[in-house]
């Protein structure tokens, strides 16, 4: 009876024991864990260490490197993961074999299905490396991409690049799909340079569709800043057709600008400048200005009406009815108004006109219903502090894509706000590295291939939704 008794003592104090040294470990967790004014933790070597100011110091240990070094470790092990073959599926239980038997089932309906199944495709997108083929093959691209648009049938991409003496150059990508699951690109042959900065571009359909491009221009010295409209031809000597209007409009520096496809203002385009609206007649020079009270940062007009949406730094989101022709300082002629929290940075109509989507500089997303200027859902995740971010709507497919300036790639589902997926730049993070990006169904026209198109530093990469893609060959791989 004895032994027993010492038995169970020997046991509760071993018990007892192990119990207090847990809890010391975690109390010595939880202090080493707490934040100490000017003082990082390194939890790798178990201690602090002090934050110097960086001014007097040539190594120092600054938070804001500190916070550099951690986003890049996260980014590399999620640039990892993004290539793994078996990737988290973008909604728990969803996959294609699933979505297949639901439909045979009849449980799905075909546009939930088809849907679903972009969702599916894009969540298995894998990067590839693309080579820009170019008459000049001796010269490859040494410059940072700036900017990629592609036009409406995307076949063609405008590029705008930074040089290493200042100002920019651009010119024109051709896509092509191919029948053995690949896409070729040629640059035109002609590029263009100019010394000044180049701070909106559109497709413009003067002649047809998508056949000119319109650049916004700053100013320089004793040089005003200038809107000029350019045909896609003058950028490839193989073209056999002359350039149709070629012309500039001096004006002083846009922020943005829009082209009309609407009939009613057939030939129109609109800059959006600080503080003022201007709409211009492109084969007359006629305008008409509208003061807006804040710097319009990003526009677009509709297409069943002649209506211009803008959005501003000061958060304001109106649109404007070029049939209208009152222009008074009471800006009764704003035909809808409503406001973001911050400077928007793009506007993007939905095809039925009655939905608005929105992006600020606090990195809001949000869907409005114009008809009762009210937001109606909005996309988490999104990261933007100052950067001005556009927005890319692929409504057939029902995804909505952002970049953002933590140099992601996020796509949502558009009709409920789903995260999909968030593609890691492939180069790391920072001010000239924010990727751009154009998403489309077919990518290289009619018979395109469906994918991501990404262009970041000097690199052009494809995601496609094809896994078995094969890499461009050249002519002889055409087929």
């Amino acid at each position: 009876m004895c032994h027993n008794f010492c038995t169970g003592f020997i046991l509760c104090f071993l018990i007892s024991f192990s119990q207090y040294v847990t809890n010391k470990q975690l109390l010595c967790q939880t202090i080493s864990l707490i934040e100490l004014p000017g003082f990082y933790f390194d939890p790798e070597k178990n201690r602090y260490f002090r934050l110097l100011p960086g001014h007097n110091n040539c190594n120092p240990l600054t938070r804001e490197m500190l916070e550099t070094k951690e986003q890049e470790k996260k980014r590399a092990k999620l640039l990892v993961e993004d290539e793994h073959p078996n990737k988290k599926a973008p909604r728990t239980g969803l996959n294609t074999a699933l979505l297949l038997q639901r439909r045979h089932l009849g449980m799905l309906p075909s546009s939930s299905y088809c849907r679903l199944v972009h969702e599916v495709k894009v969540s298995e997108m894998k990067r590839h490396k693309l080579e820009v083929q170019s008459s000049d093959s001796n010269s490859p691209n040494t410059d940072n991409f700036r900017l990629i648009v592609a036009d409406s049938a995307c076949e063609q991409v405008f590029t705008v690049n930074d040089v290493s003496h200042g100002g920019c150059k651009y010119g024109i990508m051709n896509f092509r799909g191919c029948r053995k699951g690949s896409l070729s690109v040629e640059m035109c042959d002609n590029l263009y340079f100019t010394n000044r900065k180049m701070t909106s571009v559109c497709w413009a359909s003067v002649t047809h569709s998508d056949s000119h491009v319109l650049l916004c221009l700053v100013g320089i010295s004793q040089t005003p800043g200038c809107v000029s409209l350019l045909p896609a031809s003058l950028f490839s000597n193989s073209n056999p057709d002359q350039p149709g209007m070629l012309c500039s409009f001096k004006i002083s520096t846009a922020w943005s600008c829009a082209w009309c496809l609407n009939p009613q203002a057939d030939k129109t385009f609109s800059t959006g400048l600080s503080r003022h609206v201007i709409v211009t007649d492109a084969v007359t020079g006629r305008r008409q200005t509208y003061s807006t009270g804040s710097d319009v940062l990003t526009q677009q007009f509709a297409l069943r009406a002649p209506v211009l949406f803008n959005g501003c730094r000061s958060g304001e989101i109106f649109s404007i009815d070029l049939r209208q022709r009152g222009r008074g300082r009471d800006h009764s002629w704003k035909t809808c108004r409503f406001y973001q929290d911050s400077a928007v940075t793009s506007v993007r109509l939905l095809q039925d006109e009655n939905y608005l989507l929105a992006a600020d500089m606090l990195g809001k997303i949000k869907l409005w219903d114009v008809r009762v200027k009210r937001s109606v859902k909005q996309y988490e995740g999104h990261h933007n502090e100052y950067a001005y971010l556009p927005l890319h709507l692929s409504e057939q497919e029902g995804l909505l894509l952002a970049v953002g300036q933590d140099c992601y790639t996020r796509l949502w589902s558009l009709r409920d706000g789903h995260l999909i997926r968030t593609i890691p730049s492939p180069h790391p993070a920072g001010k000239d590295s924010i990727p751009n990006v154009v998403f489309s169904s077919q990518l290289g026209g009619r018979r395109g291939l469906p994918g991501l198109l990404m262009a970041v530093q000097r690199d052009l990469y494809y995601y496609p939704y094809n896994n078995d893609y094969q890499d461009w060959t050249g002519p002889k791989g055409q087929g």
